[in-house]
């Protein structure tokens, strides 16, 4: 697919926002409520991150993540990232791409590592595409995450060090 990734704007949440509301809507992979507002949205994805970037192809928004230190001071050297993919354009690569993409944010702004906190157990897909772009399961937490569907299931913390000389 031919796309590019940029750096978000404020006035670019208004494509991002329907990509955020079918994801938190479906109660499956994050743990924000189903009732969350467009304002507490751009909060959240937005507003909270360092920054947040977008995928699109010909002018239309396919994916995005959101890129912020996983902890502060002491632990602000470890990144935390988010993605999401809107539902036509998943099974593509594009997870694949914003995932490589925001290895090299994370270096280039000199992040040692890469931690996703609650990677939901169920998510089968996402599972296998971080272990597959080298991500290790460092813990799992029981029942830490409150399926839509499944009920209470379990969610993975997920490490990669970037520099492999830190």
């Amino acid at each position: 697919m031919d796309m590019s990734i940029r750096k978000a704007t404020a006035d670019d949440f208004k494509t991002i926002w329907p990509i955020f509301r079918d994801i938190i809507s479906a109660g499956e992979t994050y743990p924000y409520a189903s009732t969350t507002t467009r304002e507490q949205g751009e909060q959240i994805w937005m507003n909270s991150p360092m920054a947040t970037y977008l995928a699109e192809h010909q002018g239309k928004t396919l994916g995005t993540y959101y890129i912020k230190p996983n902890q502060p001071n002491r632990g602000a050297h470890i990144c935390n990232c988010g993605y999401m993919i809107a539902r036509e354009a998943r099974n593509q690569g594009l997870a694949t791409a914003l995932c490589k993409h925001s290895q090299d944010v994370a270096v280039k702004n000199g992040f040692l590592a890469m931690q996703f906190n609650l990677v939901v157990s169920t998510n089968f897909t996402a599972v296998h595409l971080w272990q597959k772009l080298g991500f290790s399961i460092i813990g799992t937490i029981p029942k830490a995450f409150n399926h839509a569907r499944s009920g209470l299931v379990d969610a993975h913390i997920m490490y990669k060090q970037l520099n492999p000389d830190s």
